[in-house]
């Protein structure tokens, strides 16, 4: 992580579990002057209490480590609020159904915001039969590419993972599809509702960008 804990989050964290610096203190075995000393950067815990301390605040070691208290609000498990993070390092693509704190190769991966299409980004969708063809209008050189494409769904999400040189283009069963998502390596998320709604075998549908 590229930062330590913070004593203002110990603090924040204890506070809001209606817990005394002294309840704390006997939960990890130390003293309320090291619960003081910690919550006002006269010190900090020892990285063998991290594990301890974070499940005597109820959290996890990554939201100490971060800074930040995550609540997830998508408890009836909407889909179509769910976030994705992608990491700059490796290409590891996350999903979450709701808020959380995401950690990859050692770096803090914040929730990407999906922007809407532009005329260098822009999905068609074409269906044939029980499927949707999806293409992406987009150059797929080495430096320049559509890294995935991801169908969002009643109950879940269909990633088709493509590459440099490859075709910006995937299948995915109709049946259940609210949407679609696409991410450039350059230019982050894009947010497509380009999803056919009528009832012929085959149907094309590219909406125009704004």
């Amino acid at each position: 992580m590229n930062q330590y804990v913070t004593g203002a989050m110990i603090k924040r964290i204890r506070e809001s579990r209606k817990m005394t610096q002294h309840q704390l203190a006997e939960k990890l075995s130390v003293s309320d002057k090291v619960i003081s000393k910690w919550e006002t950067g006269r010190g900090y815990p020892d990285i063998c209490l991290i594990e301890p301390l974070s499940a005597a605040l109820g959290v996890s070691v990554i939201e100490l480590f971060s800074g930040v208290n995550i609540v997830n609000t998508n408890r009836a498990f909407n889909m179509l609020r769910m976030k994705l993070h992608v990491c700059p390092i490796c290409g590891n693509v996350i999903q979450s159904t709701g808020e959380a704190v995401v950690s990859c190769c050692g770096i803090l991966l914040p929730a990407l915001e999906a922007e809407s299409e532009d005329d260098a980004h822009h999905l068609c969708v074409e269906r044939i039969e029980d499927e949707y063809f999806v293409t992406v209008a987009h150059e797929m050189s080495k430096e320049h590419y559509i890294s995935f494409i991801l169908a969002v769904k009643d109950d879940g999400c269909e990633i088709r993972k493509l590459y440099p040189e490859g075709n910006a283009e995937a299948r995915f069963k109709i049946n259940g599809t609210k949407g679609f998502f696409y991410y450039c390596n350059r230019h982050g998320l894009y947010d497509s509702k380009a999803i056919p709604t009528d009832s012929p075998a085959r149907r094309r549908a590219c909406l125009p960008a704004d």
